[in-house]
């Protein structure tokens, strides 16, 4: 079925001033283009390739050539990064994209209404029983590119879009279409929606035909399975028999705290599910995570913000579990990873001195920033199934890159890059973001994209969403 969602002239049309790009390499990403990004402060994120604290990283075409000190590049267009930190792009795996109209509207928010204090006010009650079942597919499409677009100016290059507001197959194509529009990474998580419209899992092969017949492509495909749907069962086997890998919500506190135990007796778990969240969940289902080589996507801020109860991150540390990290909703907390990984470094050191000061010897390694940085980056490409393209600063995958300006105002000097860059930056501090070897921001301002009428649209979106939802907005 043929989405009925206006497009493109919403985000292909220039902006005049939009960004300087008189020094921009022009047809970056095209096949046999070559640019030299030059004299930064290279953190490769892998072992093999090391750091360098003035390198080259050499791009050819959508891949990484090169990366060392002093690179050879003749007939290469060079990029300037001195006073920069290049490093590879972050990942998010966990993502509902199709929310950013509600952009903090939940912010005092709760996860669901559990009978104690301060829960009236909650995401199940108004985010996804009273907002998402009116949405139209034009709402879900805005929204997807918006918040892609967002992220691609806040440096992440990746994202796992769990945006449950497949309604009907226009609603679905909407989603794919919005993520496609943005010309981002991202790996869509196939989900049902709401109403008489919904037809999953039926319409898998349909999109699965026509938006990912490839393997080399942007777009990748995963399969939404959630636990607390009586159906989950089903709709695993169904990724399975697809070779998709799937993605669910795992909340120990909506009764679910030993419910990995029992999918571990029915052989149920495996590599290739991602469990969201895996907050208070037994001893015995953090061990069946472990040897299952299941895997683990931590959104530490919406998590204790919103009663989830304490981010795990102890916990899957303590099992052998390498977390992702996700952002959830920007109905309640912002999605860029300078949050995301700042909160589980200072929780985590937190939980641990406490337990230093309580008088315990035997204790955990603290978090490092570059462990956290990992978390972010490699660990994020791997929970995705994209480790083999990107992830890290390897010659041979594809080019997903940032360029964070470390001589600014709020980092200068430079005295440790993983620590400038865990705690010191925010998104401000967002140069240059390529995808693909394709650069997408430029020396501070996203190219090819018209702000004003996205806005706009995003906004007369947010007031039909209220209204038809018959919920107030809330100034102040």
């Amino acid at each position: 079925m043929a989405s009925s969602v206006p497009t493109p002239a919403l985000a292909a049309t220039a902006q005049e001033g939009s960004a300087s790009d008189q020094d921009m390499p022009r047809d970056t990403g095209a096949s046999n283009r070559r640019y030299l990004l030059k004299g930064g402060a290279v953190l490769s994120m892998d072992p093999q390739v090391g750091n360098f604290a003035q390198g080259d990283v050499l791009i050819e075409g959508k891949r990484i050539v090169a990366v060392g000190a002093r690179l050879n590049a003749p007939g290469a267009a060079i990029i300037d990064a001195t006073g920069m930190i290049v490093m590879p792009g972050f990942v998010d795996t966990h993502h509902h994209q199709y929310q950013t109209a509600l952009r903090s509207f939940l912010s005092d928010g709760l996860l669901f209404n559990d009978g104690l204090p301060h829960g009236e006010k909650n995401y199940l009650d108004y985010i996804h029983s009273k907002i998402t079942p009116v949405f139209r597919p034009q709402d879900a499409y805005l929204a997807e590119l918006v918040s892609s677009l967002s992220q691609l100016d806040a440096g992440v290059t990746t994202v796992v879009d769990t945006s449950q507001v497949g309604h009907t197959p226009a609603h679905t194509d909407a989603v794919i279409q919005g993520l496609q529009d943005a010309g981002r990474r991202a790996v869509f998580v196939y989900s049902p929606g709401a109403g008489p419209g919904n037809i999953f899992p039926r319409d898998l092969q349909r999109i699965r035909g026509r938006y990912f017949s490839s393997t080399d492509q942007l777009l990748t495909l995963a399969m939404g399975g959630e636990v607390s749907d009586a159906s989950f069962r089903t709709y695993w086997a169904i990724g399975r028999q697809n070779g998709l890998p799937i993605v669910t919500h795992l909340v120990g506190s909506l009764g679910q705290a030993t419910l990995v135990e029992q999918l571990a007796s029915e052989k149920l778990l495996g590599p290739d599910i991602i469990f969201i969240h895996a907050s208070r969940i037994s001893e015995g289902s953090w061990r069946a995570i472990a040897r299952s080589g299941a895997n683990v996507s931590i959104a530490a801020p919406i998590e204790m913000a919103m009663r989830h109860g304490l981010p795990p991150i102890q916990s899957a540390l303590d099992h052998g579990v390498q977390p992702a990290l996700s952002t959830d909703v920007e109905c309640t907390m912002t999605a860029d990873f300078f949050t995301q990984m700042r909160t589980v470094f200072t929780l985590q050191r937190a939980l641990i001195n406490e337990r230093a000061i309580n008088g315990e010897t035997n204790l955990p390694e603290l978090l490092t920033c570059r462990d956290v940085i990992r978390f972010a980056t490699v660990e994020g490409a791997r929970v995705a199934r994209l480790s083999h393209k990107i992830g890290s600063l390897t010659p041979g995958k594809e080019a997903d890159i940032l360029l964070l300006r470390a001589d600014a105002l709020n980092v200068a000097p430079l005295n440790n890059v993983p620590g400038a860059v865990v705690t010191l930056m925010d998104r401000v501090n967002v140069d240059t973001v390529i995808v693909a070897g394709r650069i997408r921001k430029w020396r501070g301002a996203l190219v090819d994209v018209n702000w004003a009428p996205l806005r706009a649209a995003l906004e007369a979106s947010r007031d039909y969403l209220l209204q038809a939802a018959g919920v107030q907005r809330v100034l102040f």
